[in-house]
């Protein structure tokens, strides 16, 4: 029985994903789609999603048909204007639904919340990728947000506004994950964190993130993950002249390990 439930899982992934042409895989905007995209589940209002949807495929197929990004609000949320201003606030799962527009974090907080609600057991979790920023019309951006779940023991993302609609898995490993994106994205990963919240929490410490990140039955991979974080560190200090906060709390817990 399980093999036959993990085969239909796997055709429904497999009818889930799109065929995706050259888009802008430097920066958090969509690939352009290409190809018909599956029957989303009619519904009007959020709180009636709410009730009709039942799974991560219901969600990714509604942001396949309606969510768009938003250039313009990246701006606003860029790292420029943060510095410069703040930032506004990120939209809730019911303001995006309305909108149907905006930007990874809030695309993000949407199907978080919403798989909370619908499908608690399969654990959705914000993942912040931090890359070596690029420059977009002036705004320098360097973190980008998907969302993670589990099922049946792997790990799966998707709520990616590079690729909407998109569900990438199955995966042991965030870090597996994380290796796969920055190749597709074509940029280096300098930092990278599993959370329950979108919002900053300043104080979490490197031994935290690793144990996030270790897979069942593997009592060697946070050592690995050190190891990976530490080669990071030493090559960021060869080409920038600072780190973030979350980076230097990284290398001093690897100094004190040795």
């Amino acid at each position: 029985m399980g093999k036959v439930k993990g085969f239909f899982f796997a055709l429904v992934l497999a009818a889930s994903f799109h065929a995706f042409g050259v888009g802008y895989a430097s920066s958090d905007g969509p690939e352009t789609l290409h190809g018909p995209l599956l029957p989303v589940k009619a519904v009007n209002s959020y709180q009636e999603a709410l009730e009709v949807w039942k799974t991560p495929e219901d969600i990714a197929r509604w942001i396949a048909a309606h969510f768009s990004y938003d250039r313009e609000r990246a701006k606003e949320l860029s790292e420029t204007n943060r510095t410069i201003k703040g930032q506004p606030p990120v939209y809730d799962p019911s303001e995006l639904f309305d909108r149907k527009t905006g930007v990874c974090v809030d695309l993000s907080r949407f199907a978080v919340e919403t798989l909370k609600r619908i499908d608690p057991d399969s654990q959705p979790k914000y993942l912040m990728i931090e890359f070596d920023p690029i420059e977009v019309e002036g705004h320098w951006l360097r973190r980008h947000w998907v969302v993670s779940f589990r099922r049946e023991g792997k790990i799966f993302f998707f709520a990616d506004s590079e690729r909407p609609g998109h569900i990438a898995g199955p995966f042991n490993t965030v870090l597996d994950f994380i290796q796969d994106y920055g190749r597709y994205r074509g940029r280096r990963v300098l930092h990278f964190e599993e959370l329950n919240s979108y919002q900053k929490k300043r104080k979490t410490k490197a031994l935290k993130r690793q144990s996030q990140l270790e897979p069942l039955g593997s009592n060697n991979h946070s050592a690995r993950v050190a190891l990976l974080y530490g080669l990071s560190l030493a090559k960021e200090r060869e080409t920038s002249p600072s780190s973030t906060l979350c980076e230097r709390k990284a290398e001093r817990h690897e100094d004190h390990k040795r």
